[in-house]
């Protein structure tokens, strides 16, 4: 299997939203954030799929050797060597992709945060420097567009943290921030428990609000001339505000459920968007 095939592979396999914005790429441009997102893959794995806390430190570790070694042109896994020939054309930072793994390592750190501020460093680590990163491999002509996908990253990640309270919760691990949820009357045995409640539901009105209002403030920020290389971005981004509309319609049941939406509709939303250029 060739390192394009085992990214293709673990991209397929997560069965995330990202895959489907990715269809509509030239097949270089297609390749470099295929890589990119197996690499966001691997290390997001070590974290969640290790039960030694030991162990998975040492394998971040490692992973920042790889890094080291890929940006010294010596790469040996599989995800790192389908990089490398991206990294000039792109111009792909080390420091944001060495912040990635920082932001793994946070999961390991804390499974708390006291408030907002705390909150939106962690997301810039694992997603808002990955939203730059994709932006540079969509093409980016100005520091506008890299502006533009470090704030969509964010919104990306609030939503994400809406959708999996209750499996992050069963997980050990509240990302909601603590003086949010004493604002709106939630304890975190209320989440550990799944207890669903008018509360609840406020203080989850209060956190799509936020996240919709981030993916509006990201989009003014993306230039006109950037917008056709941005679609990839876009596409994510009307899947997953679809996703928050779901959740509101639900009424912001994710304590119990995963809410999710079917391929087949993920599909329509990313070709709406690309045919609306």
């Amino acid at each position: 299997m060739s390192p394009d095939e085992y990214c293709q592979q673990k991209t397929a396999q997560s069965g995330s939203s990202f895959y489907y914005s990715f269809l509509f790429l030239a097949p270089e441009r297609r390749r470099a954030i295929t890589a990119l997102y197996a690499f966001c893959r691997e290390v997001d794995d070590t974290v969640d799929d290790c039960t030694d806390e030991s162990v998975a430190r040492i394998k971040l570790s490692w992973w920042r050797n790889e890094i080291a070694a890929l940006f010294e042109g010596a790469p040996s896994h599989p995800v790192t060597k389908a990089l490398q020939p991206h990294l000039q054309a792109y111009r792909l930072d080390q420091k944001y992709m060495l912040a990635i793994i920082d932001g793994m390592e946070m999961d390991l750190n804390q499974t708390r945060y006291l408030d907002y501020p705390a909150l939106q460093r962690y997301c810039w680590h694992v997603a808002s420097v990955v939203g730059i990163l994709s932006a540079s491999i969509f093409g980016a002509s100005s520091q506008a567009t890299l502006a533009y996908a470090e704030k969509l990253g964010h919104a990306f990640q609030l939503t994400n943290i809406i959708r999996d309270v209750g499996e992050d919760a069963r997980k050990g691990r509240i990302y909601l921030p603590i003086n949010e949820m004493q604002q709106f009357g939630v304890t975190a045995a209320d989440l550990l428990s799944a207890r669903h409640s008018e509360n609840f539901e406020n203080l989850m009105r209060f956190q799509v609000a936020r996240a919709q209002s981030t993916y509006d403030e990201a989009f003014a920020l993306l230039p006109g001339a950037d917008r056709r290389a941005q679609r990839p971005g876009l596409m994510m981004a009307a899947i997953y505000r679809t996703l928050l509309s779901e959740v509101e319609r639900d009424g912001y049941h994710v304590l119990a459920q995963r809410i999710s939406l079917t391929p087949l509709r993920k599909l329509w939303l990313v070709w709406k968007t690309y045919i609306r250029g």
